[in-house]
């Protein structure tokens, strides 16, 4: 089971199961899951999700 924590606020994260990727906009300790936004087109979504459901997404800096 997940502590939480395994993010950072403004990291870029998925679901496991696929999906958008979504920013992290905050960590809720009593509730112990993370909040996190994406675009729907225009529209600005959001939703709260348990840590083991996620995954950070690896961002290509385009340095090498």
């Amino acid at each position: 089971m997940s502590t939480g924590k395994e993010f950072k606020v403004g990291d870029i994260v998925k679901l496991k199961s696929g999906g958008p990727e979504m920013t992290v906009k905050n960590w809720s300790d009593y509730h112990k899951h993370y909040v996190c936004q994406w675009f729907a087109g225009k529209k600005l979504e959001q939703g709260e999700f348990k840590a083991d459901s996620l995954k950070l997404v690896e961002i290509d800096s385009g340095q090498n």
